[in-house]
């Protein structure tokens, strides 16, 4: 097949519109087709303009790719296109054919053709081809005609574009979609280069950020893939996906993102949560970060704003969408369903709902001495405040949720206050009956939220909020026992407690047996960093890495009287790294940690007048030197950041790297022990204090 080059497309007059809309890209159960028309109605009333239609449980979308729609399908599919235009919303087509298609094969081509074609004839004029979340390994077949996974993917994107005459939208998605899968990374990846410099430029191509979930976008990592792929990318946005936990949903606003990267994107497609109803806050807060974006946007920003963004605060954004949103909860969706309450008589729930009567019925009126008529307290906007908090974003509880977490563990720590009488007695008391008023507003929320008249909203949130309501209650409980409070309430567990007492079922236990259960956590005791970066080395980080180099010196015994390890010169700033072999580890502090190399470490040893033997230089000629301060409990990181840094040593022509490092330092000997390439070597020569361990490439 052949492999045509960037310059032979036929660019499009004139800038592309800003893509701004929803992508149906999750795994799981998708919309309905009314609920899809729905969200064209939510997109056209709040300034957004497209939709991607990439359900992955869709057969004929991904794993059944090749099959023509049935008459049925086609009927709805030239319906929803239609109601798309209806409302201003350009229908994007994807399709997903990577699970197993033969590039090579012209039958696939010819079958890809043919259903893009069907669905053009459906009223379809824009499209996707997406490569995500497949295998990257070629079949035979595929080898022999491409020189590698990249081209052949764009050749056969190149091949449908020109097929359906150049639409003006045609988005593709790679398969390395964000940084984190990029190797070594985003600058030097040849996958990447392959699509920037071969893909014809009337192509635009999605991107998730730094991570699949991103926490941040940054100016500076658009710039940089932008320079890579030739193109704007668009971002197809996962911060409020939730197909990855099942007992997770996103209602906080869209944020980290600051509008400054508007004008240097082709667009943003939010891929928001399963549930259709809930994402009301997800579009609601991306529509106004959008706006907000614009040419001549005013200043909206309040003073303390975490994101320094003048044109966008996320705040602000989040408590108009859940004013609009509580409308909406107000409203019933369903004939004859319960109607807003009047002001009557309150009394408390017990969890069930009047039966509604016929209209023309008398409405029943209590005698002397009978019950008052049950009226369901109206949800409220502090209701939904907290309800955002509480399922906030990915990496990030909301403000409450953050304190009812903080009182909880203030409480646990200092709970012999409570059982005996000292200077902080009267605080514990305090506060735990603060935490306990937390607590039951987070029960009277789920009673008004079971009240709403709206009830297709409060069927996608039910489980989550009986979830939330029955694990603040079991932290209710064990407040009240340290306390000393007795009584069924008060007893989170016992020898036959009922079944909601242990919760998570068989995934719960696997994940409580593991050690690293909690690690993950967003709020941990002692608390620290949750998220990492990893990037490129430049001078300005040399200070940085001394500095971490004599603290972790500063910790081990009488290093003064022992012989230098050959990676102390590179840790010390000595001698500089080898080109691209350079690597820094930050967190929220700053650099917590460094990978450094040597693809030739020859000179090292000359320069400590170190004897090496010439067998370990010929299978072993790079010299690597790994460091983390104390504070960086999660290994993950550093792992991937050593995976990165040997990708690039093997991209240099090195067949095998070496590491010394005292006998000592058991901590980092298991670190390299643990990535399961490193292997103990036994040079000759080498002193008693000083181990080595060596990876081939």
């Amino acid at each position: 097949m052949s492999k045509p080059g960037g310059a032979e497309g036929r660019a499009h007059p004139g800038p592309k519109r800003f893509l701004s809309g929803v992508v149906e890209g999750f795994y799981g159960r998708p919309w309905t087709m009314e609920q899809r028309t729905e969200l064209f109605k939510r997109e056209q009333k709040w300034g957004l303009n497209a939709y991607l239609y990439a359900p992955k449980d869709d057969y004929k979308h991904r794993m059944y790719w090749r099959d023509l729609y049935s008459a049925e399908e086609a009927g709805q599919l030239t319906a929803l296109i239609s109601a798309a235009k209806q409302h201003d919303v350009e229908f994007i087509y994807a399709i997903s054919p990577g699970l197993d298609i033969t590039f090579s094969n012209p039958k696939e081509a010819a079958a890809l053709k043919r259903k893009l074609d069907q669905v053009k004839r459906f009223g379809c004029r824009s499209f996707s081809l997406l490569f995500d979340d497949i295998e990257t390994e070629m079949c035979p077949a595929d080898k022999q005609a491409f020189s590698s996974f990249a081209h052949a993917q764009v050749a056969i994107t190149n091949a449908v574009y020109q097929h359906l005459g150049d639409p003006e939208t045609f988005l593709f998605c790679p398969t390395d979609y964000c940084a984190a899968f990029c190797t070594p990374s985003v600058s030097q990846s040849s996958y990447l280069h392959t699509v920037g410099e071969e893909l014809l430029p009337g192509i635009d191509v999605l991107w998730t950020g730094p991570k699949v979930v991103s926490h941040k976008i940054s100016v500076e990592s658009i710039e940089e893939v932008s320079s890579v792929l030739k193109r704007a990318p668009v971002i197809w946005d996962n911060i409020h996906a939730n197909d990855y936990d099942p007992q997770r949903i996103f209602l906080g606003p869209f944020k980290d993102r600051p509008t400054e990267l508007i004008p240097k994107l082709g667009g943003v497609l939010t891929n928001p949560n399963c549930e259709f109803y809930p994402n009301f806050v997800a579009i609601h807060t991306l529509a106004t970060w959008c706006k907000a974006g614009a040419e001549g946007a005013q200043r909206d920003v309040e003073m303390g704003d975490e994101e320094q963004d003048p044109c966008y605060s996320p705040q602000r954004a989040l408590t108009r969408a859940l004013a609009d949103w509580l409308q909406e909860f107000l409203s019933t969706d369903q004939p004859g369903g319960p109607r807003r309450p009047p002001a009557r008589l309150q009394k408390e729930s017990s969890g069930e709902e009047p039966m509604q009567t016929d209209a023309g019925e008398a409405s029943y009126a209590p005698g002397p001495g009978e019950n008052p008529l049950y009226t369901a307290e109206p949800l409220t906007l502090d209701d939904l405040k907290l309800l955002s908090d509480l399922f906030h974003l990915p990496y990030e509880h909301g403000p409450t949720a953050r304190t009812m977490l903080q009182e909880l563990d203030w409480l646990k720590t200092h709970s012999r206050a409570a059982a005996a009488q000292t200077d902080e007695t009267a605080e514990w008391r305090s506060r735990a009956q603060q935490f306990d008023g937390m607590c039951e507003a987070v029960v009277q929320m789920f009673n008004r939220l079971s009240n709403a008249p709206n009830r297709s909203i409060l069927y996608d949130l039910y489980n989550y909020i009986c979830d939330i309501k029955s694990g603040v209650g079991l932290a209710r409980a064990y407040v009240k026992t340290l306390g000393g409070q007795s009584g069924p309430s008060a007893q989170p567990m016992n020898e036959d407690p009922e079944p909601w007492g242990f919760r998570g079922g068989l995934s719960g236990e696997f994940q409580r047996m593991l050690p690293c259960h909690g690690n993950r956590d967003l709020f941990r005791h002692p608390p620290s960093t949750a998220v990492y970066s990893i990037r490129q080395y430049c001078t300005e980080d040399k200070l940085e890495v001394q500095r971490i180099f004599m603290e972790m010196q500063s910790a081990a015994e009488s290093l003064m009287t022992q012989p230098p390890l050959l990676c102390d010169g590179l840790s010390a700033g000595e001698t500089s790294p080898s080109p691209h072999c350079a690597l820094v580890l930050e967190d929220e502090i700053g650099v917590c940690g460094y990978a450094l190399a040597l693809t030739d470490a020859k000179p090292a040893a000359a320069k400590i007048q170190r004897a090496v033997s010439e067998s370990v230089f010929k299978d072993f000629p790079s010299l690597v030197t790994v460091q983390v301060l104390p504070r960086v409990t999660d290994p993950s990181p550093a792992k991937r950041m050593i995976g990165r840094l040997l990708s690039s040593i093997r991209s240099s022509g090195s067949r095998g790297v070496f590491c010394e490092l005292r006998q000592s330092d058991r901590r980092m000997q298991d670190f390299y022990a643990k990535l399961g390439s490193f292997k103990v070597l036994q040079p000759a020569g080498l002193p008693g204090d000083i181990c080595a361990m060596g990876a081939s490439l």
